[in-house]
């Protein structure tokens, strides 16, 4: 048996957790192998580095992400379904801080390419904007639009920078059913 216990799934799951706890930047092999009560020597065995270690986060990330979107959408379409993958975007990204930063990284296609949890995330995106009849290069245009606004807000919400007394979740309401016209109205491209 591994000493402590220790597995890839195991040390991928505890620097998922210490990522949501401290952020993403403060996970290294030593905090991890401290959490397990070892020494950093001990999780060579299972990951080849901190960038595997953070690599594998993210494909763990991916899948949890995956996971959420799809069960939101599942049954729904047009405004539903946009609503619904927005709400659970931005849930993720509020209670998963740390798997979430995890999820943005930068990673090789190839590793993209192998994680189900990355591919089925495209695919639910894609399959909320088909609702909408969009096609390329306006479906590319219109994932672009959705991520940045999905992603800028969780960030400004997560460091608490939505100081007006306005309600946020009632902006939050108003900011998806603008994006849901601007979908459901989307301009033609310039001749």
């Amino acid at each position: 048996m591994a000493r402590a216990g220790l597995t890839a799934d195991r040390l991928t799951r505890a620097a998922a957790d210490l990522a949501d706890e401290v952020g993403l930047e403060k996970v290294t092999v030593s905090a991890v192998a401290r959490s397990f009560g070892v020494k950093d020597a001990s999780l060579y065995s299972h990951v080849k580095s901190l960038a595997d270690l953070r690599t594998r986060v993210a494909v763990l990330a991916a899948r949890e992400f995956a996971d959420r979107l799809t069960s939101a959408v599942a049954g729904r379409a047009g405004g539903d379904a946009l609503r619904a993958f927005a709400d659970a975007y931005r849930a993720f990204a509020l209670e998963h801080p740390g798997r979430y930063a995890a999820y943005q990284l930068r990673l090789d296609p190839a590793v993209i390419a192998e994680s189900p949890g990355h591919l089925r995330s495209i695919e639910t995106t894609t399959a909320v904007l088909g609702g909408y009849g969009l096609t390329e290069p306006d479906l590319t245009d219109a994932v672009r639009l959705l991520r940045s606004t999905f992603h800028g807000w969780a960030g400004i919400e997560a460091a608490s920078g939505f100081a007006h007394p306005r309600d946020v979740d009632a902006s939050w309401r108003r900011a998806v059913d603008a994006l849901d016209a601007v979908l459901s109205h989307w301009p033609p491209a310039a001749a």
